[in-house]
């Protein structure tokens, strides 16, 4: 954070201070409710928190190119290729992990330091509203929405206000900024409709701005393709899994381009990336197994991606550890009866933990599980070398549980 005096920063928040205010200070106060050892003393941590990141991006906001990213699926992992791509030009912040609502945005723009160039913050949902709130702390320069799926259904009860939702990111844009949409979601392109502000497309489609081509999968599932503008072509390979992160790499290359990154430096940044933890990530298990982690979250969407990935690494025998996928509403039996088919297809095992649903659909090939011991249990008893595993479901479900089991104590046949 940028340094403020103790009086500064209560005049932001609405606080008191004991002692000296004029004493300059990055750390050492409170944001609460009650009186502590430390100074200052609000009495909506909450609104104060938000109060003072604006200032202090407000502070810095003539040197600062500030991009949001939404979308259903597969945001975090796209504001981690954006990090790669802009910090490869200039310093960047970027949200940590999936620190993306009222809380955890302010906490991002709060690192924003003298030095800080790009600030990349993640936007997440559950109502409407709810972004058009944090682009009120900052406007984003660049509104990055990726797709518009299913999850948080159960709160906002249709797809067509999950798009309404998402698109308050576009209808947010600063003067001046851009909307870097997918292509190949038609109500995210339809969010064309939402700005008079310049847009920049991004996915498969022909018209798209930056188009995906040539997507090739090594034997881990790994892509290398080409992204393609109108003026440049440039070729990618990513250290990640799954041909869906081909079109992660287009939005953040469109994102790069909108904050004035070239595509060559884009393109060569990419392969720099690391992504937040229990997104797709691939691990050898002792005895020659391979674990595929994605137990940070799930929706029908992103639980397809990871099945089609699953199925795409090479082994002898695929295995699709599956939990619940959350806040599916009213659907919800029949989502998860849907990708338990979908399993069937693409995996010769599905361990259904705590989900029937699932089970049932994927017929023979399921096995049915009350919960995470029980499927470690299982895997421990019949893992073998050149298996892989797919741990898959809602953060709820915890399945990084059986992850974190099958690598500490891995016991294989």
């Amino acid at each position: 954070m940028i340094p403020l005096s103790l009086g500064e920063i209560a005049t932001v928040v609405g606080g008191t201070v004991e002692g000296d205010g004029a004493v300059t200070v990055t750390a050492p106060a409170v944001l609460g409710s009650r009186p502590t050892a430390l100074p200052t003393v609000v009495e909506d941590a909450k609104t104060a928190l938000q109060a003072l990141a604006a200032h202090v991006v407000a502070q810095l906001r003539d040197r600062l190119t500030v991009v949001g990213v939404t979308g259903s699926r597969s945001k975090t992992s796209t504001k981690d290729l954006l990090a790669a791509v802009l910090s490869s030009p200039a310093p960047t912040i970027a949200t940590i992990g999936s620190l993306n609502n009222e809380l955890g945005m302010p906490l991002t723009m709060l690192r924003s330091t003298e030095a800080t160039r790009f600030l990349v913050l993640e936007m997440g949902v559950r109502r409407i509203g709810d972004i058009s709130k944090l682009t009120g702390l900052v406007a984003p320069d660049v509104s990055v929405v990726l797709n518009v799926g299913q999850a948080h259904l159960s709160h906002l009860g249709s797809r067509e206000a999950i798009a309404q939702a998402k698109g308050e990111l576009v209808q947010g844009l600063a003067p001046g900024g851009t909307a870097v949409l997918n292509a190949d979601d038609p109500r995210v392109a339809a969010m064309r409709s939402l700005t008079d502000r310049p847009v920049l497309t991004f996915g498969q489609a022909e018209h798209a701005d930056v188009r995906v081509l040539d997507v090739v999968l090594d034997r881990l599932a790994r892509p290398s393709f080409t992204l393609r503008t109108a003026a440049a072509c440039a070729p990618v390979t990513l250290p990640l899994v799954g041909a869906h992160q081909a079109l992660n790499a287009s939005a953040a290359a469109a994102a790069g381009l909108a904050a004035g990154v070239s595509l060559d430096v884009a393109a060569a940044a990419l392969p720099t990336v690391s992504l937040s933890k229990w997104r797709l990530e691939l691990r050898d298990l002792a005895g020659g197994a391979t674990l595929l982690d994605d137990s940070f979250n799930a929706d029908p969407d992103s639980s397809r991606a990871a099945l089609d990935t699953l199925a795409a690494i090479e082994g002898k025998r695929r295995i699709a550890v599956l939990g619940e996928m959350l806040e599916l509403g009213a659907d919800s039996e029949a989502q998860h009866h849907a990708i338990g088919e979908y399993a069937a297809f693409r995996a010769d095992v599905v361990l259904a933990v705590g989900a029937r649903p699932l089970a049932d659909g994927a017929g023979e090939r399921a096995v049915a599980l009350a919960d995470n011991a029980a499927a470690v249990e299982w895997l421990r008893g019949r893992l073998t070398a050149d298996d892989v595993v797919l741990v898959k479901a809602s953060r709820g479900a915890r399945l990084d549980e059986v992850a974190t089991a099958l690598t500490s104590r891995p016991h294989l046949r």
